[in-house]
């Protein structure tokens, strides 16, 4: 997770943006393209930064009412207020999340001490999402929504029972995971294990780490128990409190011992008292995210009370439903294991000769910069289509799941392709311009990863629509076999890569490889799912958008990138050297690719512009 996509979480909140443009509404509600207002959450935010975990959605239960314009002003209202809540959150969210990285770079660099920390700081993330995190997202969220409408008491004892064995089995599982600490690290890297000094850091990290998964459990719940109940901000805003905490932690670091430029502290030379204040500040931070929760539930009118009457009251039943999304989890957590093992033993291979920036802290920040157009722009698009797409799942309407499924991938396209392309020619000046000042050299390789992950960001992004067909059908265990293989291929591919490149670029090769592990997964998925459909998906339309883009992209990022270093080379890549280069490398890859997408008629970028110049009353 900081790598993974943590749920999408755990990492850092999954999220998206508002927009209200055009998006298409199932047949015979009038106009196909009528204007919905979007907001969108993907997954429980318990953790900002590092890797994610790929939790699959939770479809809207059968028969839910879709939105639509033949729904009231009060309900579109109210729509669109949440969205707006939620969109801020997210944002917010993130950007609190970059600074938090930010700082802790100033703090502890980039190298070998942070990769301590991040393997530490991810262990119970990723044991959250193994024992219950993608169940609880998956199957419980639409059993919270069944029992509100049918039960009497409007669902407050299942709701009460749901958390009370959540946090049952979390304090039980918490408690095991502290004291087999050591072994836990040793799985997650051997590395590390090898070296005394680094496995006592490493293992006293996760002592205070561990114990945050408690209240990622019962930030999550909480959450769900208030989204079921029409209150959605607080999951998405009580995770900036979780950054502010940590912002402060490693800010109070930096005052205590100075910054890293002039420490250089690695796990020889960190104090137990360094140690200490991280690792509290870590633990301080998720429990006030949890407890920050409460004062939403009793706004929400809901009594939080310990039920241990779990028997014959369908809790056994959701498990049941669960045991392909538990199966998916486990395939996204295996491909983790192995990941983190390569790259903390390439980074310190590369530290040995004299290189940083080329571990798994690299590829935590790297990755979280990646994803946030996916974030932003693909899950926003979709949040929106997915509940008319499980409703016309249950009305047999293949059409309009078909034209769903197309829309979805050609407007995210639009912003998804230049992005891609964009990372590919500016990744190194975004990297020197944001961590440059704690380590230039590790910054750079926070950036030659980056430029490694970009291509892969369009068959991150379509696999992530192609995949609500399934879920649509409310079908987990197609996702899950597509998992595997996406988790396979990419474990492969950056085990051969730690193999057969030198350890400075191990790490780059294993970012590419996540892109290659998704291209092969969407040509899985799209064809069970073209079979699912009755062969048709749109695939010449789709296919000619992409085309058209990554036509218009190419010579765009050529000359961007172009541009980016020659003026690296006359200005330096210092912070302002990095803000010139990155400005003036955007403007050209911009000023290419925008008119040759509107010579090659892509439409959509033309509806968007239009869109845009409408909304600047232009």
């Amino acid at each position: 997770m900081n790598a993974q996509e943590q749920q999408n979480a755990g990492r850092e909140p999954g999220g998206g943006a508002l927009s209200d443009d055009t998006v298409p509404l199932r047949p015979g509600l009038g106009d196909r393209y009528a204007t919905t207002p979007r907001g969108t959450y993907d997954g429980p935010a318990v953790r900002g930064g590092g890797p994610a975990v790929a939790v699959p959605p939770v479809p809207s239960p059968a028969g839910e009412p879709v939105p639509g314009p033949e729904r009231s002003g009060g309900r579109a209202s109210s729509l669109l207020k949440s969205s707006a809540v939620m969109a801020a959150g997210t944002i917010v969210s993130r950007l609190t999340g970059f600074l938090r990285t930010l700082v802790m770079a100033a703090a502890i660099g980039v190298g070998t001490l942070n990769d301590t920390y991040q393997v530490a700081n991810v262990l119970p993330t990723m044991i959250y999402i193994l024992v219950g995190g993608g169940a609880l997202n998956a199957v419980f969220v639409p059993q919270l929504v069944r029992a509100m409408k049918e039960d009497d008491d409007g669902g407050e004892a299942y709701a009460n029972r749901l958390i009370t064995l959540v946090m049952v089995v979390l304090a039980g599982v918490t408690t095991l995971c502290v004291l087999a600490a050591p072994l836990l690290v040793h799985m997650m890297s051997p590395d590390i294990a090898a070296d005394p000094r680094r496995m006592d850091v490493t293992v006293t990290f996760a002592r205070y780490c561990l114990p945050t998964m408690f209240f990622m459990g019962a930030h999550v719940v909480l959450g769900q128990i208030l989204n079921a109940r029409g209150r959605f901000g607080a999951m998405m805003w009580t995770p900036v409190l979780n950054n502010i905490v940590i912002i402060a932690t490693f800010g109070a670091f930096i005052w205590a011992f100075g910054g890293f430029t002039d420490s250089r502290v690695g796990p020889a030379t960190i104090t137990p008292e360094g140690v200490r204040l991280l690792g509290l500040g870590t633990l301080l931070g998720l429990a006030v995210q949890a407890l920050a929760m409460l004062p939403y539930l009793r706004d929400a009118r809901f009594r939080l009370r310990p039920r241990f009457d779990f028997r014959g009251h369908g809790l056994g039943r959701a498990l049941g439903l669960a045991k392909w999304t538990l199966l998916f989890v486990l395939a996204n957590q295996l491909g983790l294991i192995v990941i983190t093992q390569l790259a903390t033993e390439a980074g310190s291979l590369a530290a040995r000769a004299g290189y940083t920036g080329a571990g798994i802290t690299a590829y935590n920040y790297a990755l979280l910069l990646w994803q946030m157009p996916q974030a932003i722009i693909t899950v926003s698009v979709m949040t929106a289509v997915l509940p008319r797409m499980s409703r016309a799942a249950q009305d047999g309407d293949v059409t309009a799941i078909r034209d769903d499924i197309s829309h979805g991938l050609r407007t995210s396209a639009v912003a998804i392709v230049p992005c891609a392309f964009a990372f590919l020619a500016l990744g190194v000046p975004m990297a020197t311009l944001l961590y440059g000042g704690s380590d230039a050299e590790g910054a750079r390789g926070i950036g030659l990863v980056l430029m490694a992950f970009g291509p892969g960001l369009v068959p991150y992004s379509v696999q992530y629509v192609v995949l609500r067909g399934f879920y649509a059908y409310e079908d987990t265990r197609t996702p899950f076999f597509n998992t595997v293989i996406v988790a396979a291929v990419n474990a492969a591919a950056s085990a051969a890569c730690f193999a057969l490149l030198p350890p400075r670029w191990a790490v780059a090769g294993m970012a590419a490889s996540y892109g290659l592990a998704y291209a092969v997964g969407v040509g899985t998925a799209w064809r069970r799912l073209r079979g699912r459909l009755g062969g048709d998906l749109d695939g010449a339309r789709v296919r000619r958008t992409y085309a058209r883009l990554i036509a218009a992209a190419t010579p765009a990022a050529l000359a961007g990138g172009g541009v980016a270093w020659a003026v690296t080379r006359a200005v330096g890549s210092d912070a302002l050297g990095s803000l010139v280069t990155l400005l003036a490398g955007g403007a050209v890859l911009i000023g290419v690719f925008v008119p040759l997408a509107h010579w090659m008629r892509v439409s959509e970028l033309s509806a968007m512009t239009g869109m845009v110049r409408g909304r600047l009353g232009r």
